[in-house]
C-alpha cells in the first residue's frame, strides 16, 4: 500500500487526528535531566558515544543533525496506523508531502511543508552558550534560520537541575572586541564568554522568546521549546560545566569559506537586540488567558497563550477540568502532547503515561489538521480529580487574536 493511500486511512480513521510516536534525540553535548518520563535504563539506549537522550521532539519534519553518527530519520515523527491487528508507521514528512492541504491547510500553499516543529529538551545542566543563525545567514549553507521559544512546563520540572539560570545576550557596555576575543581564545581552554553576558531566573510556568542572532545558553529546567523548522545553531562557549565542546561545534553551519574568520561569527550576532537594556521586558512571557477566564472555567477549561512572541509560531497550554467535555477550536493545523491526565479526544484514547520505555508507543501524542482544529475537537475528562493538560504548538498564521500585535 503507497504512503498515500496509508495516509489517507489514518486521517480517516482518526477523523482528521493523527496519532503520533515519541521521537527521541540524544545530544553528545549534554547530560539528561530525566525528567520527561523516559525510563531510567533507556536514556543511553543509543550507546555512550551518541550521548544521553535529553530531548523528545514533536510534530518534526525536520531532522536532527547530530553529525556523521546521525541515525536514519533522527529527530523526524512517525504516524502510527493500527489496523487489522498491525501497525504500520510512517514519516509525518510523508503523509504532508501527499496530502498536502489535507493535512496542513493553508501552510501548504505557503510553505510547502510543515514549517515548525517544538521539543522538550531536559538537561541537568545549562547548555552552552550559543547562537542560531537568521535566515540570511543560514541560507549560506542551504538552511533555515532559527527563531525559537522556551515555555517551563510545571509538571516536568519536579527540580530544577544544575544551573536554573540562562544567559541572555550580553550585557551593557560590552564591545564587539571583547566577544571577538573570546572567540579567539575558543581552543585555548575556557574561553568565558558567559562573563559578557547576563543570566535570568528561570520561573516554572513562563517562558522566553529567543529570535535567531541572539546569544544564549539556556539553563537547566525541562522547557517545552516551540521552533521554526530548522537546527542550525554554532556553540561559542567552549567550556560548559567542566565539559570541553569541539571546535567543529563553533563552526558548525558557517560556510566553509568563512571557517577560521571570526569576524563572521561575529556577524552572525544581532549586535542591537543582543545589546538591549529592555531585554526582559521584549521577551519574557506569561501566560496569557485566550478569552474570558470565568467564561472559561464555567465551561469546563482553560486555555492560556504560552508562546507568542513570535511570526514563525505560537503555542497554547489547554486544561480541562475534571468531569468536563469541551469542544475546543483552533485556527489552523497544530501538534500536540498530553503532559497530565487521561480521557478521550475526538475519536482517540489520550493519556499521559508515568514512564515510557524506549520504543513504546504511546497515546500522548498527536498531529490534528487544519480542518479538525477549525470545525472543533471535542475533549472528554472522565477523572474526578485530574486535570487534562495539552500543550499545542502551530505554525505561521494559525491565529489572528494573538495577545501581542506582532509587527
Amino acid at each position: 500500500m503507497s504512503i498515500k493511500a496509508i495516509a489517507e486511512r489514518a486521517m480517516e480513521q482518526g477523523k482528521g487526528v493523527l496519532r503520533l510516536t515519541p521521537t527521541w534525540v540524544p545530544r553528545v553535548f549534554c547530560v539528561p535531566g530525566k525528567r520527561i518520563k523516559l525510563h531510567p535504563d533507556d536514556y543511553y539506549a543509543l550507546g555512550g558515544e551518541r550521548g544521553g537522550i535529553d530531548e523528545r521532539w514533536f510534530s518534526s519534519t525536520t531532522p536532527a543533525d547530530n553529525g556523521p553518527l546521525t541515525s536514519k530519520n533522527e529527530g523526524l515523527s512517525h504516524i502510527a496506523f493500527e489496523d487489522g491487528g498491525k501497525t504500520e508507521l510512517f514519516l509525518l514528512r510523508d503523509a504532508i508531502e501527499e496530502l498536502q492541504d489535507a493535512i496542513i491547510g493553508k501552510l501548504w500553499d505557503k510553505y510547502r511543508a510543515w514549517p515548525m516543529y517544538s521539543k522538550f529538551f531536559d538537561n541537568q545542566g545549562a547548555l552552552p552558550f550559543h547562537i542560531h543563525h537568521d535566515d540570511s545567514h543560514a541560507s549560506r549553507v542551504g538552511a533555515f534560520g532559527k527563531p525559537e521559544a522556551y515555555y517551563f512546563p510545571p509538571q516536568l520540572n519536579n527540580h530544577g537541575g544544575d544551573f536554573p539560570y540562562t544567559f541572555f545576550g550580553l550585557a551593557p557596555g560590552v564591545t564587539k572586541e571583547e566577544v571577538l576575543d573570546a572567540l579567539r581564545a575558543f581552543t585555548k581552554g575556557d574561553n568565558r564568554i558567559t562573563d559578557l553576558s547576563a543570566a535570568y531566573v528561570l520561573t516554572p510556568g513562563t517562558g522566553w522568546n529567543v529570535p535567531p542572532g541572539v546569544l544564549h545558553a539556556p539553563g537547566s529546567l525541562c522547557t517545552y521549546e516551540p521552533q521554526k523548522a530548522s537546527d542550525v545553531f554554532a556553540m561559542y562557549e567552549s567550556v560548559v560545566h567542566d565539559q570541553v565542546l569541539s571546535e567543529e561545534l563553533l563552526w558548525k553551519d558557517s560556510p566553509e569559506e568563512e571557517v577560521g574568520n571570526h569576524d563572521y561569527l561575529l556577524e552572525v550576532i544581532d549586535w542591537e537586540q543582543n545589546t538591549d537594556p529592555l531585554f526582559r521586558q521584549k521577551h519574557f512571557m506569561s501566560p496569557k488567558p485566550v478569552d474570558d477566564p470565568e467564561e472559561m472555567r464555567a465551561a469546563g477549561y482553560q486555555e492560556n497563550w504560552i508562546c507568542y512572541l513570535s511570526k514563525d509560531f505560537s503555542a497554547k497550554e489547554l486544561t480541562v477540568l475534571p468531569g468536563a467535555t469541551v469542544t475546543i477550536k483552533d485556527g489552523g493545523a497544530y501538534g500536540m502532547y498530553v503532559i497530565q491526565g487521561h480521557g478521550t479526544m475526538g475519536v482517540w484514547d489520550i493519556e499521559s503515561p508515568a514512564l515510557i520505555r524506549y520504543g513504546q508507543l504511546t497515546y500522548d501524542e498527536y498531529f490534528v489538521s487544519e480542518q479538525a482544529a477549525c470545525e472543533g475537537i471535542t475533549i472528554t475528562n472522565p477523572s474526578k480529580s485530574d486535570p487534562i493538560v495539552i500543550l499545542k504548538h502551530f505554525g505561521p498564521d494559525a491565529h489572528d487574536n494573538m495577545p501581542v500585535p506582532l509587527d
